[in-house]
């Protein structure tokens, strides 16, 4: 285990937490080794483990429309190195279908333009949170599920 993962692990479910909201933003990092780590090596409570992930997730998708909200989007392109077109796709999604689109928030590297793009279009920030939430919740409910039954 590299000594990240091993920093996240001793701090628990706040380790978790702040794993995963790490991984929400647009920092390139895997909560899913982390919440593997503490399921698995710890025993620590799976709902409890899945809460913190989600919750921490869930705050650094926010912190991603937050950016979207107050920066201009070559700003964002330049400095978060998401690529124009990554942004564009999301903008359209986004103005096609509203803030449902926050449920796809969990995806790989598209997740973080959806999150950026719903702030930029000013997307409904209480139905952004609420589907962002389902969504993030959604995915670790299923990791937790996949490592737990990978461990017996």
């Amino acid at each position: 285990m590299d000594p990240i993962d091993e920093f996240f692990i001793s701090y628990g479910y706040w380790g978790m937490t702040l794993a995963s909201f790490m991984a929400g933003t647009f920092f390139p990092f895997s909560s899913e080794a982390v919440m593997g780590a503490l399921l698995v090596a710890t025993g620590m409570d799976p709902v409890v483990t899945v809460m913190s992930a989600t919750a921490g997730n869930v705050a650094g998708s926010m912190v991603n429309y937050v950016v979207g909200l107050m920066c201009k989007t070559e700003t964002i392109s330049k400095w978060f190195r998401i690529k124009q077109s990554r942004l564009d796709r999301a903008q359209r999604y986004v103005r096609q279908y509203g803030s449902w689109v926050a449920f796809f928030a969990f995806l790989p590297i598209l997740g973080t333009a959806i999150s950026i793009a719903l702030g930029i279009l000013r997307a409904n920030i209480w139905g952004t949170l609420f589907y962002t939430f389902i969504g993030k919740c959604l995915r670790y409910i299923v990791v937790a599920y996949i490592v737990l039954s990978l461990a017996q």
